[in-house]
């Protein structure tokens, strides 16, 4: 009997110091992290919002870890190129990915084989910023308001025309929305960039716009465009003057791109809440909300389920609307 029992003590003794072997073998990847530098995929080019918050949110994480981040921009089919880049590489932290509405919600639909899925793919940190639209006139159209747009587009139907960045993107789908809000026949013209686009709209060649804010501040300085409206819930502090597209007469509208941080999926949720709470950290610095908010782009941060349920329902959203538009990507 009382060799029995010394056996099952024995037994008992040498599983637990077995199982917390296990434990502390499996901690320290997480508590060590990181322990070499960090690469932070953009999907476009550099100079855009994208680049922009790769490089701040980088050198932050840096100067709070001490392991340098290398920002690689690798842009290229709407963004798909650099995503699926960031989705192969291995879920161990030293991969981040800046995301936004085009590559994880837009493009699901707007290209026929994604080669990554926004959902299963990834990992998601957090919710980082959002970039509201403006929407421009050429002085020759007699509609200072969205009020008189709407009433000089029902007035012409056919006659008004859109200019974009380009088909499917976030300056396209929204002429859509607001056609399809206001029950009006306006004419899409997309152009290769935002840059053409606007440059078209201030030479008369087109009529209105959807863009970034801050892009067309000189041809509004200058009087060559006329800013209408914003399509944000709220006025932006970069041009407090300019009512937002809900307040001035389509109550519900809004649209907005957005951008936030991911991992490949299978990084360790250790890490990727230790990166959440970082991030969030730096999003709240005040020299970094200065920086942002002179853009006229607006910070916002989330938990890693709150952005994973917001892109869930980016793609449901904008699904509607590129099918109801028409727009593919060959």
């Amino acid at each position: 009997m009382m060799l029995r029992a010394t056996t099952s003590i024995l037994t008992v003794v040498t599983s637990l110091a077995a199982g917390c072997a296990f434990a502390q073998q499996a901690a320290p990847a997480a508590q060590a992290y990181p322990v070499k530098p960090i690469r932070m995929v953009v999907p476009f080019a550099p100079a855009g919002v994208a680049d922009m918050l790769g490089r701040t949110v980088g050198q932050k994480l840096g100067d709070a870890w001490g392991q340098q981040v290398v920002v690689e921009n690798r842009g290229g089919a709407g963004g798909t190129i650099g995503l699926e880049h960031a989705a192969k590489a291995a879920p161990d932290g030293y991969t981040l990915a800046v995301g936004n509405l085009g590559t994880l919600a837009i493009n699901v639909t707007l290209f026929p084989r994604l080669p990554y899925d926004p959902v299963k793919s990834f990992a998601p940190i957090t919710l980082v910023a959002g970039t509201p639209l403006l929407l421009v006139a050429h002085p020759s159209l007699p509609a200072k308001s969205v009020k008189q747009l709407i009433a000089l587009a029902r007035a012409n139907p056919g006659q008004i025309n859109c200019a974009s960045a380009g088909t499917g993107g976030p300056t396209h789908l929204a002429c859509e929305i607001f056609k399809t809000m206001t029950n009006i026949d306006i004419v899409h013209v997309p152009y290769k960039g935002n840059v053409p686009a606007l440059t078209a709209l201030a030479s008369g060649e087109t009529h209105i716009m959807f863009t970034n804010l801050l892009t067309p501040a000189p041809f509004i300085k200058t009087g060559r465009l006329r800013g209408i409206a914003v399509t944000s819930s709220k006025r932006q502090p970069a041009m407090p003057d300019i009512p937002t597209v809900a307040e001035a007469g389509v109550p519900g509208f809004e649209v907005s791109g957005w951008y936030g941080v991911l991992a490949p999926a299978g990084t360790p949720r250790e890490i990727v809440t230790r990166l959440n709470a970082e991030i969030v950290r730096i999003m709240r610095l005040p020299d970094v909300q200065q920086l942002f908010v002179r853009q006229g782009i607006e910070i916002f941060t989330s938990t890693p389920e709150r952005f994973g349920a917001h892109i869930r329902s980016e793609i449901a959203k904008w699904s509607k609307v590129v099918k109801s538009a028409g727009a593919t990507v060959d």
